[in-house]
């Protein structure tokens, strides 16, 4: 048995509306069935753009958002049935590293007390001074000095930051650690330092990571599996080899040809697939594939039935109705996917015509508090070939000739 196990997982966000009695009225469907294993002792890599789930689902793993429907089995546990006092013992399995360091971290505490918070909690350590050694030990892990303990988060760099979530996690002594985007926020040198720093522990602690990030580059180097998710559902699921050298669904495939590639030689050569749209509201998804509204390949099946993710050899899975089509050259693009057919089917999606029509403006009277009838009270307004021109010098000195005099109520009208 794998270490965890994920069976279809479903996390759905309702939506409600009303004044006095809120009433669900849909459901946001940021996970929808997502099924997966990790092995002990192995990174899981999980991509994905923007919106796709899967943040949410690492917090679903961890129960810091209620799951819907399905099993979360860790260690032969099913975390999604536990109660919430035997929940929080068995997080100390289960850490996170979040995506934004400094967020994550406590502006009010050091950073003694952040780490021991949480040792305290779970009852590691017979005293303060005990938990105290244990932090150093971790720290010098993590490459921190012992002089960090008495100082604050906003003293740090991102990096260090960084590292100081990655101790927060290793003070516990998890199994499992999930790691949320944890390199996006900081620089490339600086990327690298943490991702092998990561590596370096998994090595000499056992640790199993699911790793959370939307940089294909990263989740290559650091992952032996990977899975593709898009809009809550999970695409694609192979080695991290077979994945790059060989991607069988369509979003998998445009994913692969956004990565730059060192050569400009190959760069030029290879063939660049733009998907036409945007992602759909995870709100109200598509019927049937989630992904045939923006697919190359798209046939009238996809837009009815769901593909389940089956294995198409050699433990690679995908769910797609016509892989296997797709990698043989036997079914051919409904959609354009170079650069100048997106745009110019983007660009006549955006265009708006002129309007040229006169417009009916509703008037209503100073001194009424009702809606008069549209019909009776209007006024037409002229288009920009109609609007009167303003009035030249000429035309004032003729109206200010014209005027009567005492009609300007000036103080010669009047008696002292």
């Amino acid at each position: 048995m794998s270490l965890l196990e994920l069976e279809d997982v479903k996390v759905h966000f309702p939506v409600k509306k009303g004044v006095l009695f809120d009433r669900t009225v849909g459901h946001v469907y940021a996970v929808d069935g997502v099924s997966l294993k990790v092995e002990a002792g192995q990174t899981y890599g999980l991509v994905g753009e923007s919106g796709c789930g899967k943040t949410t689902l690492g917090r679903g793993v961890l129960r810091l958002v209620d799951i819907t429907d399905g099993e979360v089995v860790f260690d032969g546990t099913d975390l999604a049935k536990l109660p919430a006092e035997e929940m929080r013992r068995f997080r100390r399995r289960l850490q996170m590293v979040f995506q934004d360091p400094l967020g994550s971290l406590n502006p009010r505490q050091n950073i003694e007390s952040i780490l021991s918070e949480g040792m305290a909690a779970h009852g590691i350590g017979a005293n303060q001074e005990e938990r105290r050694e244990k932090i150093k030990e971790v720290l010098a892990k993590v490459g921190l000095p012992v002089n960090a303990l008495s100082r604050y988060p906003h003293e740090f760099s991102g990096g260090q930051r960084q590292r100081i979530g990655i101790a927060r996690a290793l003070v516990l002594e998890p199994d499992v650690i999930i790691c949320d985007e944890p390199v996006s926020a900081l620089d490339v040198s600086v990327q690298a330092q943490v991702i092998n720093l990561l590596e370096e522990l998994q090595k000499s602690l056992g640790l199993t990571y699911l790793v959370i990030a939307h940089d294909l580059a990263v989740v290559r180097h650091i992952s032996d599996v990977i899975g593709v998710m898009y809009l809550g559902s999970l695409v694609e699921e192979a080695s991290s080899d077979a994945l790059y050298a060989d991607p069988k669904h369509p979003y998998t495939k445009a994913l692969m040809s956004a990565v730059p590639l060192p050569d400009p030689e190959a760069e030029d050569r290879r063939e660049r697939i733009l998907l036409q749209g945007d992602l759909p509201s995870p709100a109200n998804p598509p019927t049937g594939c989630r992904f045939h509204t923006r697919c190359p390949w798209a046939q009238p099946k996809c837009g009815i039935e769901r593909p389940a993710l089956v294995d198409a050899g050699d433990g690679h899975k995908v769910a797609c109705h016509y892989a296997a089509e797709i990698a043989s050259g036997a079914l051919q693009q409904t959609r354009p996917t170079d650069i100048g057919a997106v745009t110019e089917t983007e660009e006549a999606v955006t265009e708006q015509p002129a309007s040229t029509a006169e417009t009916s403006v509703t008037l209503l009277p100073a001194d009424s508090t009702t809606k008069p009838d549209p019909e009776t009270v209007k006024e037409k307004v002229p288009s920009a070939t109609e609007a009167p021109s303003a009035p030249t010098a000429d035309a004032v000195v003729k109206d200010a000739d014209t005027v009567q005099p005492g009609a300007s109520g000036t103080s010669s009208d009047k008696t002292d």
